[in-house]
């Protein structure tokens, strides 16, 4: 592997954010998942992330790799958690709306991207992450547990119950 970096999305650079999240819902239909198949995230949720600041690519100095929001403040559905988290309310970092390019995935790519993830929580003060996934992703399931994460619970998220997972920093 590479040398990877964690960028601030930019919003000239929306349409390859767009592009990583529909290689993604692609990815995930034939997957038999129907996480990402009603709309969401569309192009408003992306513009949001960029225009908050929360909007990444893992690059490798030449292109996006992946697209993911960090954010900071919170997810509210959390609150609402069936289980229960590793930590209280502590600062929490959220990764939401994770895309791999198709050509990266099944490359280790996913360890780089958390790791950066980390990084970047650590920095901002975080003491755990937080993720929510789909029953039916067990890919995302797989690589939440291999790089660390441990099952909390459910949340009920974008119109659906989804697996709740932490991992403290």
């Amino acid at each position: 592997m590479g040398s990877y970096v964690l960028k601030k999305a930019e919003m000239d650079q929306l349409s390859a954010a767009m592009d990583l999240i529909s290689d993604g819902k692609r990815y995930l239909k034939e997957q038999g998942s129907d996480q990402w198949q009603t709309g969401y995230p569309d192009e408003t949720d992306i513009r949001e992330d960029i225009l908050r600041g929360r909007g990444y690519f893992v690059t490798d100095g030449t292109q996006p790799l992946a697209y993911l929001c960090v954010d900071f403040e919170g997810e509210p559905a959390y609150g609402q958690i069936r289980g229960q988290w590793l930590t209280d309310s502590s600062p929490y970092g959220v990764i939401h709306r994770l895309a791999i390019r198709s050509e990266s995935r099944g490359k280790g790519l996913s360890r780089e991207i958390f790791s950066l993830a980390e990084e970047l929580c650590r920095n901002c003060g975080a003491q755990s992450i937080r993720v929510d996934t789909d029953e039916k992703n067990k890919i995302m399931q797989h690589i939440l547990q291999k790089n660390g994460f441990v099952p909390c619970g459910t949340i009920w998220f974008a119109g659906g119950d989804k697996l709740a997972y932490e991992k403290v920093l």
